[in-house]
């Protein structure tokens, strides 16, 4: 018999070649707000029912150990770039610091080069300034709110059109403002069916669907804040009802892909962008905290590829991320990433559970340190997460406070070995040092001041007046 290894090599590469020379698929990505690991009834929520999203997971490779960064504007860049977010200069969600470097090239850029088009519905949250916008930065089509959530401005460039609630907003499309008439997640997701609907069969589609739900401020129907109302408190009735809302709607898009007959041919992609919120209280998988922290619970999310007819569902507990994306579709529609990535192919483990899977490190920094104060952050809030080790500091000052845990026997975080495991914690406290330094030079943003007056106000009085 020959070496397992080099025979576990060897299917893994003959698997990622069958995939590649299979006619490259449309990609429907859906990544929603602020929703946990916890808030989805395949994932043993006591009281939340996703039955849509359930679909997905009951036929999907399941990434079961899928880490992003800890809050949204970062997760996003990294998607966009397979690189860590601060590598382009995302270290915030507001003042400046969630604009995506310029110099980053970009996911749908690459597969506009493979002969894609390309589309966004919802949240951007890279950059609302002109040269920032996702029309510059690869998409075809574009229909998004601005700043980092509907209805909110803060100082400089990161703000949304005037007034916006997520009833009727003003929204973004094609260079131009929409007024609308309609619950913010079922205008989403009713653009990208019809988008589709106009593109299908013509060229391969990605569509990048993005709600701005279940993100605060909680603004949800009476009918389905009605489903909830009495079982849960208050605030976490309205996040489900949120969530219920938008599970219908992928409940309709999935049927549309059934009914044009586009089910094996397309790869649908669920996850989401941080740790959990509102309903932390209720659903959490037993991890410790979430989004906002370095910690577990703070960074792994559903992550759902399907592909009916030629990914085998299945779940897969090897260490993977957001990084792993940008790669991933790279190697699965023949393109070549235009800048070096962090992240690695997952094809080989998407089509064979055996795959080889060779140990790695993902780094985490919760960022949002004051402005200048990039420096004396090394240590705030950071992690280095192994298989099986997970070394975070929450240090309040420039020297580290590292706690180490097992995840593998302690998957709340409940036992810190940092004094027990000396060795390991000096080999990944190492291993972050070089880290730190090789992603000081993407920093760009940190000295930056931004406008005024947000764009996406300037924008909506040039074209309806003062408001």
């Amino acid at each position: 018999m020959p070496d397992r290894r080099a025979f576990l090599a060897t299917t893994a590469m003959l698997a990622a070649t069958r995939l590649r020379a299979a006619k490259p698929p449309n990609i429907v990505f859906i990544l929603t707000d602020d929703q946990g690991y916890g808030d989805l009834s395949c994932h043993g929520n006591p009281i939340l029912r996703t039955p849509n999203i359930d679909r997905i997971h009951r036929d999907a490779v399941r990434l079961t150990e899928f880490h992003v960064s800890p809050t949204c504007a970062p997760t996003r860049c990294t998607l966009m770039t397979g690189r860590h977010e601060f590598r382009s200069g995302v270290t915030h969600t507001i003042l400046e610091r969630e604009r995506m470097a310029l110099s980053a090239a970009t996911l749908p850029e690459m597969l506009r080069r493979a002969g894609y088009t390309t589309g966004i519905f919802g949240k951007w949250h890279l950059g609302d300034e002109d040269a920032y916008l996702p029309e510059r930065r690869g998409f075809d089509e574009v229909y998004i709110h601005g700043g980092g959530g509907i209805g909110q401005s803060y100082p400089g460039s990161c703000g949304d059109a005037p007034g916006n609630t997520y009833f009727s907003p003003t929204l973004w499309h094609n260079g131009r403002f929409e007024k609308t008439d309609g619950y913010c997640t079922d205008l989403f997701f009713g653009a990208a069916e019809r988008w589709v609907g106009q593109v299908r069969g013509k060229q391969p589609f990605f569509a990048y669907i993005t709600p701005n739900v279940p993100h605060g401020p909680l603004q949800v129907r009476d009918e389905d804040l009605a489903v909830y109302r009495g079982k849960v408190p208050d605030n976490t009735a309205k996040f489900f009802g949120m969530i219920h809302n938008l599970d219908q709607n992928v409940g309709r898009l999935l049927d549309a892909l059934t009914r044009w007959d586009l089910d094996r041919d397309t790869l649908v992609v669920f996850m989401t962008d941080n740790g959990g919120t509102a309903g932390l209280q209720v659903g959490n998988d037993g991890m410790r905290t979430g989004k906002g922290t370095a910690f577990r619970g703070g960074t792994r999310v559903p992550s759902f590829w399907r592909w009916t007819g030629t990914l085998t569902p299945g779940d897969r507990p090897q260490l993977a991320g957001a990084i792993d994306v940008l790669p991933t579709l790279a190697e699965l529609v023949g393109a070549q990433p235009a800048q070096p990535v962090d992240g690695r192919s997952l094809l080989p483990l998407l089509r064979d559970p055996a795959a080889a899977w060779p140990d790695r490190l993902l780094y985490t920094h919760v960022g949002r340190w004051e402005r200048g104060q990039a420096a004396g952050s090394k240590y705030r809030q950071c992690r280095v997460r192994a298989p099986r080790w997970e070394l975070v500091s929450n240090s309040r000052t420039t020297e580290p406070a590292w706690q180490l845990y097992d995840i593998f026997a302690d998957p709340g975080e409940r036992t810190d070995l940092a004094t027990r495991q000396p060795a390991v914690v000096a080999e990944l406290a190492a291993a972050y040092d070089r880290w730190w330094e090789s992603i000081l030079p993407g920093l760009v943003n940190e000295e930056v001041t931004g406008p005024a007056e947000n764009p996406y106000r300037t924008r909506y009085e040039q074209q309806f007046g003062k408001a």
